[in-house]
């Protein structure tokens, strides 16, 4: 095949924007569509190669290969490799066994099925702690490449027609799965390769139309390309649909340019310039030491590293790469190799190579973390005492039904959080799982009045809502719902308090947890799912009231720019929990959490909706005050943190409600029980 200097400037295109991305840039906030763009060029490449040689009498499956192996492996190898250290010296033990599976699935290219399976999104903050994420496109690759020769080899006897449009319509199947995915199965959607086959094949169709016929250069089509993929570069961010439908924009711009974008073009002349062919031939390489360094610098900072750090590393990697792909990559694909003179030696070199990553990755998983190496006679009770502060408070009872419960008969059931003798008030706290988080801000309460919880974590005390691209399926939530409001009409309750996360419903979380009527079959827009809550939740408080019981509606409490438990651990992993002055220790927290403006400028819809809500035995408490610090909500403070994650309270930040929640109750007992004591 001739060799094409634009399509090397086209991976430029495509991988600078994918580091910008991942080093946190707003700015190429659609930089993972590089991504998309590097299967096009794949499957284009790969398929011109296989039908000039089966054409030509030439294919040979283990020579493919061999080719990939030295394509691939020595220089993956060399950053799994350079990552083991740091991760020993700087990993928690629950980030050193989830990177000691990731060492064993990336040998055996399957690390987008682990990814897949553990917790937390590719736009998850987690995901940005774990070196190895972006191989999961390599894995889905590799897995096109185990079947595709074979498949094209096997099938030519039918014909070179035939096959084109059986690949053809592979990759409209695969499309409208990608499309029926996002919206039902969004993890698998993204790692899977029976969701991202379309976009190999899509490169694969080109190098169909291609193959054998003179180039074709077009001006308009191959700048409609280029700027089809610059379009979502700049304007596609982690709430866009991906992928779906609209990775078309990158995927056909690819191929617009592939096909089009030959010598006299403007995009030719563009993609060929020395700086952009030059990053090209690093691509691969660079993509590979990116993540590794950016997921480092996070690990070892307490904070979100600044702007210039990631900046810095961004070139670091262009620097690493270039080294990997002068000294590794080059002598392993062109030259001789004497330890490697035959096509068996590179498989078995390959072999033995892989060894010791997955020996360390299995040990590194079974002791969870090797613990051992933390000791340090430095680390005392203190540290352990912050630490177990993001823990929960289950105020010993053991029946709290949270979206990760998987028994169906335990669900949403009614839970007795505290039952006295002879209860002044009988409470019913319904909502998602922040209903839960609060429940020890009852614990001088419940001891004069009983408390009772029924809820789903992701299910709103919302009447007549689904939870669209939620936890559980459309009905779950609906059904929940109606045995809330069954439940308080049986009579027994006085006050009903509703308490959720409010504020991920009427917006979602990268196009889930949206909220429709039950019954509705389309699937909501963040508009209507805005409408929905701002109809259902003024709706709901009235069905309660119009029943006679007070209601509560407990506000959501303001939500956190970084994982507590990540920064308390790094602080004792680091040593620098004992010689970490408290007042230095406050500081960092103030300056990991959010601003008033910012938190509030976030909650302004729902707070707008509270606004709207009226009743005489109504009442909406907001705690925001408990978290007030010089202009910030913080997460903690020099006894803890307040917080299990981003936005759920821990036990010790749900004590910090206590007393504000007991004052507030006082009030309602007087004014439901009345001067005289009877309700």
């Amino acid at each position: 095949m001739k060799y094409r200097s634009e399509i090397d400037g086209l991976r430029a295109v495509a991988v600078v924007p994918v580091i910008l991305f991942h080093a946190g840039f707003s700015v190429f906030g659609g930089g993972f569509v590089g991504v998309d763009v590097f299967f096009v060029i794949s499957g284009y490449l790969i398929t011109a190669i296989l039908l000039a040689e089966i054409e030509g009498g030439t294919f040979s499956i283990e020579k493919f290969y061999e080719r990939r192996a030295r394509r691939i492996l020595p220089a993956l190898f060399l950053v799994m490799a350079a990552c083991v250290p740091f991760a020993w010296l700087w990993m928690i033990p629950e980030q050193l066994r989830d990177f000691g599976r990731s060492l064993v699935a990336v040998v055996f290219f399957v690390s987008n099925f682990l990814f897949w399976r553990e917790e937390g999104g590719y736009f998850a903050a987690a995901a940005e702690l774990k070196p190895l994420l972006h191989t999961w496109s390599l894995a889905v690759e590799e897995q096109y490449y185990l079947f595709a020769p074979l498949s094209l080899a096997v099938l030519w006897r039918f014909g070179r027609r035939r096959v084109f449009w059986l690949v053809v319509a592979t990759a409209v199947a695969s499309l409208l799965a990608t499309e029926w995915g996002w919206r039902y199965a969004p993890r698998a959607n993204f790692y899977l390769p029976q969701f991202r086959i379309w976009e190999l094949l899509a490169g694969s169709i080109c190098g169909f139309l291609a193959s054998g016929r003179a180039p074709r250069p077009n001006q308009a089509l191959s700048l409609a390309g280029l700027a089809l993929i610059v379009f979502a570069i700049l304007y596609y961010d982690s709430s866009t649909p991906f992928p779906s439908l609209y990775a078309l924009a990158p995927v056909v711009g690819t191929a617009l340019i592939l096909l089009f974008a030959h010598k006299g073009t403007f995009v030719a002349r563009l993609l060929s310039a020395r700086v952009f062919v030059g990053i090209g031939l690093i691509s691969y390489s660079a993509y590979l030491w990116h993540q590794p360094l950016f997921a480092f610098a996070r690990i070892r900072s307490m904070g979100e590293p600044p702007a210039w750090l990631m900046l810095a590393l961004a070139g670091v990697s262009l620097v690493l790469a270039y080294l990997s792909w002068r000294f590794v990559e080059q002598p392993f694909r062109r030259r001789p190799i004497p330890l490697m003179p035959s096509r068996r030696a590179v498989f078995a070199a390959s072999a033995v190579a892989a060894v010791p990553f997955v020996a360390f990755g299995l040990y590194a998983s079974i002791t969870q973390g090797i613990p051992s190496r933390l000791a340090n006679p430095e680390l005392g009770s203190r540290q352990a005492y912050l630490l177990a502060t993001v823990l929960p408070n289950v105020l010993g009872n053991k029946c709290y039904a949270g979206s990760s419960l998987q028994d169906a008969d335990e669900r949403g059931q009614l839970c007795p959080i505290f039952e006295p003798k002879d209860p002044k008030l009988r409470i019913l706290i319904i909502g998602d799982s922040h209903s839960y988080t609060i429940l020890p801000a009852f614990t001088e309460i419940g001891k004069e009045n009983a408390v009772y919880r029924m809820g789903l974590g992701s299910c709103p005390p919302i009447n007549g809502a689904s939870v669209r691209g939620g936890v559980f399926d459309d009905g779950v939530c609906p059904e929940l719902a109606r045995r809330q409001l069954d439940l308080v009409k049986k009579g027994g309750f006085d006050v009903v308090v509703l308490a959720a996360r409010w504020t991920l419903y009427p917006i979602g979380k990268d196009n889930h947890f949206m909220l429709s009527r039950e019954g509705d079959s389309y699937y909501p827009s963040r508009a209507s799912s805005q409408e929905t809550f701002a109809t259902l939740l003024p709706q709901t408080v009235q069905d309660y009231l119009d029943l006679g019981v007070a209601v509560v509606v407990v506000d959501q409490m303001p939500e956190q720019l970084v994982l507590p438990q990540k920064i308390l651990q790094q602080a004792a992993l680091l040593g620098v929990g004992t010689a970490l002055t408290e007042e230095r220790f406050e500081a960092e927290i103030w300056q990991t959490s959010p601003t008033i403006e910012e938190e509030d400028g976030r909650q302004a819809y729902v707070q707008g909706i509270f606004g709207q809500l009226k009743g005489e035995k109504l009442w909406v408490l907001s705690f925001d005050e408990v978290f007030k610090r010089d202009g910030r909500y913080v997460w903690g403070d020099r006894n803890g943190s307040f917080y299990m994650d981003r936005d759920h309270l821990s036990g010790y930040g749900g004590t910090l409600l206590e007393p504000a929640m007991t004052e507030v109750f006082a009030e309602i007992s007087r004014r439901l029980r009345g001067p005289e004591g009877g309700l």
